[in-house]
């Protein structure tokens, strides 16, 4: 990232109204008003059976229907009800013909409603009724059998594709866990074992395997208010991960990892991945979207981005549709409908590969690599990795028969020190890749490979760092691997893209854009269907709250509506107008290209010898990078991607000044002026006594509030004048005076 990036972080995060939800076609809603969930295929993919509470169908609370997906059209009134409509019920499956269905019923202890729990201490709270037993009934209603009559909970009751095993939950043992038994009720068996809530589960395709959700609590405090709680016929579902057994309950695995709740999973047709609901990326709310994962636990991929409820996903049997839950489209508040939608599977080169991620940023940001300094044989050493991963893939070189691409400056050292204004002369490279789709439009997406190198050319924001090394794994190992990995999904994928697209590599960034204002020269040149360009640069440190700057979205007035469509579940968007920045999509802007940049934020370690790749939020790189992505697929299938130019202050810029103090600013924003984060020997701010860690707040009559105002007071003042300087040492305010040089 050039040296003195500022970013401003504006207000209006963006909230996603509709989602790329690629796995999904022809999605089409089949009921209309109340809630509606746990819809399931009967074993001929021609009937659903569902729980519903509705009174406009006398459904007070929970009751079991089915529906026929034969019909042409769907209403209310194609809803038949199966449960008596006494009690409460709760998740509904067919039997093996296909003309009964199975379900948990309250009715034999009360024809009342049970009251629902209500939340305690801010905590959701599901309800174990103890009155739920087993029931099997036909089509017409007729309630034929009951399977269990112990005390205590008996439900989630599903059955094996080959007819033979019924698994379901149950507190009979003292805890919530799984059973099976035979398809006539016979032959009990205790699956699992754990402390905690086993439930929800559904059998593999091919009957030999269990998936479920589990809550495993750990702690005492935790152990103990899950006792307390079950003793109350109540669980707190608000953590809870995916598992995956044996029939038999052997071989035991935990799949997802991901915290919060993750539940309602259901084997993908090939039995190798699963379907889940989760919220494990909420930083705010209430939000859950469909997600899959393989059952080794790789390859975590968001499906739906439509609204903030999506659960109870289920493949039909011969695997062509998925049936699903959601409070899309509502018509009331607190409505939930079933949808049902063809199912598309996705182009395994199109997964995101997080090892490869990895690869890149410990490759390119280790001490190996001596910090990539613009010219170096390092940065050399740089360009030739990521050739040879261009050429793994078959990608042409951009430009003759190489894919580096060289230029040449001339760079005055410490150009911000007028005491040191040594010249010298850079012969650097270009990195550039091409993807020949025969199309009318190309995409350039980019990001610079050099970083600071053993701080030569002063570019370090930590005082006194000459000689280290700058490993530069957020600025810019991140975004390279990114746009790596785009290179890889893009040219490996079964699709022909409309886009054609240029892989750029840049060098010379932290000297002033160098590599990109060159290449962008040639590009504008030889391809002058170009149509947008994508840069990242310094994605690696996604944040707690998920922040994330995007740059350029005024550079086109299809941007905003795409960004807002594409964005992953949690993440926190602000939209920055401006096609300008630090940064080297500003070359491109400036060759009236519409531009966006992708930046995580500024943090403690930036341009410091700290920024490793240990350091890196892994999550968050191959989550943008699976938004850039997105968002390239919905750019291909435009016809046009018109350009605006932007307002050229759109954001601020760094004033010209003519003297040094002597500090090296903290770039991260702070509310109460600006804090020093170094100091160097002989210079004036040493010499008035000013330390590392001070926070100035005024110089002369100007009010310092940031790094901005810093430099607008610098800006002021010549070279030998005196002046007032006002900081703050430990919450004491002091005053001295500064002759600046």
């Amino acid at each position: 990232m050039l040296q003195n990036r500022i970013c401003l972080f504006f207000l209006g995060c963006v909230v996603s109204l509709f989602g790329q939800e690629h796995n999904l076609k022809n999605i089409q809603k089949l009921t209309f008003g109340g809630d509606n969930a746990e819809a399931y295929f009967s074993p001929n993919n021609q009937l659903l059976t569902l729980q519903v509470t509705n009174k406009a169908l006398g459904a007070e609370c929970d009751q079991i229907f089915s529906l026929n997906l034969n019909e042409k059209t769907f209403s209310p009134q194609s809803l038949k009800r199966i449960s008596n409509g006494q009690g409460r019920t709760t998740c509904s499956y067919f039997m093996p013909d296909g003309k009964h269905i199975i379900f948990a019923s309250t009715h034999g202890a009360q024809k009342e409603c049970p009251a629902p729990p209500k939340p305690r201490d801010g905590k959701y709270l599901w309800a174990i009724y103890p009155e739920f037993d087993l029931y099997i009934a036909d089509l017409n209603g007729n309630i034929v059998k009951q399977l269990t009559n112990t005390p205590g909970y008996d439900a989630e009751a599903v059955v094996s594709p080959d007819g033979k095993k019924i698994a379901f939950t149950s507190t009979r043992s003292g805890d919530l866990e799984l059973w099976t038994m035979d398809i006539d009720g016979s032959n009990l068996k205790q699956v699992t074992f754990g402390l905690g809530y086993d439930g929800g589960s559904f059998f593999s395709h091919d009957s030999k395997k269990l998936v479920f959700r589990a809550s495993r609590p750990k702690t005492e405090a935790e152990i103990n208010e899950y006792k307390a709680l079950l003793q109350e016929n109540v669980v707190a579902p608000t953590e809870m991960e995916l598992y995956t057994c044996n029939v038999d309950g052997s071989d035991l695995k935990q799949i997802t990892q991901l915290g919060k709740a993750n539940w309602a999973p259901f084997f993908h047709p090939s039995d190798q991945k699963i379907i889940f609901s989760s919220n494990h990326h909420a930083t705010r709310g209430y939000d859950f979207q469909l997600y899959m994962i393989n059952t080794d636990g790789t390859h975590l991929r968001q499906i739906t981005f439509e609204s903030e409820f999506n659960a109870f996903p289920m493949f039909s049997p011969n695997g062509k549709k998925l049936v699903f839950s959601s409070n899309r489209q509502q018509e009331a508040a607190r409505e939930t409908n079933v949808f049902i939608a063809d199912w598309v599977d996705t182009d395994p080169a199109e997964y995101i590969e997080e090892p490869l991620l990895q690869k890149h940023i410990t490759f390119l940001a280790s001490d190996a690599m001596n910090g990539r300094l613009v010219g170096s044989k390092e940065e050399l050493k740089a360009a030739e990795y990521l050739e040879n991963q261009f050429k793994k893939w078959k990608l042409k070189p951009y430009q003759g028969k190489s894919h580096l691409i060289p230029f040449e400056y001339t760079y005055k050292n410490n150009p911000k020190d007028s005491l040191n204004s040594q010249e010298v002369k850079i012969k650097a490279h270009n990195v550039v890749a091409y993807l020949d789709n025969k199309a009318s439009k190309t995409i350039v997406i980019g990001a610079h490979y050099d970083h600071l190198g053993r701080n030569e050319h002063g570019n370090s924001t930590q005082m006194n760092s000459q000689g280290q090394i700058h490993n530069g794994a957020d600025d810019n190992a991140s975004g390279v691997a990114g746009v790596l990995e785009l290179a890889r999904m893009l040219s490996q994928n079964i699709t022909t893209e409309k886009a054609n697209y240029i892989f750029a590599l840049f060098s010379g960034e932290e000297d002033g854009l160098i590599g990109s204002k060159a290449l962008a020269d040639i590009i504008k040149a030889q391809s002058p269907n170009v149509v947008t360009m994508i840069n990242m640069d310094m994605i690696g440190r996604l944040n707690a709250s998920k922040d994330l700057i995007i740059g350029g979205t005024g550079t086109s007035p299809e941007f905003p509506k795409i960004i807002e469509k594409n964005k992953p579940a949690g993440f926190h968007v602000t939209l920055e107008e401006s096609g300008t920045g630090p940064t080297d999509h500003t070359s491109f802007y400036l060759k009236d290209i519409p531009v966006l940049n992708f930046f995580t934020g500024t943090h403690s370690d930036y341009h410091k010898p700290s920024d490793d790749a240990d350091k890196i939020n892994y999550y968050g790189v191959k989550n943008i990078v699976e938004y850039v992505f997105r968002i390239t697929q919905a750019l291909d299938v435009m016809e046009q991607i018109p350009f605006t130019k932007t307002k050229a202050n759109a954001g601020k810029t760094r004033p010209k000044y003519k003297v040094t103090m002597g500090i090296m600013p903290d770039y991260t924003e702070h509310p109460d002026g600006l804090h020093v984060d170094g100091v160097t020997d002989n210079r004036p701010a040493q010499k008035a006594g000013i330390q590392e860690g001070d926070v100035i707040t005024k110089i002369g009559a100007l009010p310092i509030k940031d790094v901005y105002g810093y430099m607008e007071a610098l800006a002021k003042i010549n070279p030998g004048d005196e002046v007032e300087v006002v900081f703050s040492r430990n919450g004491v305010s002091q005053t001295v005076k500064v002759k600046f040089e």
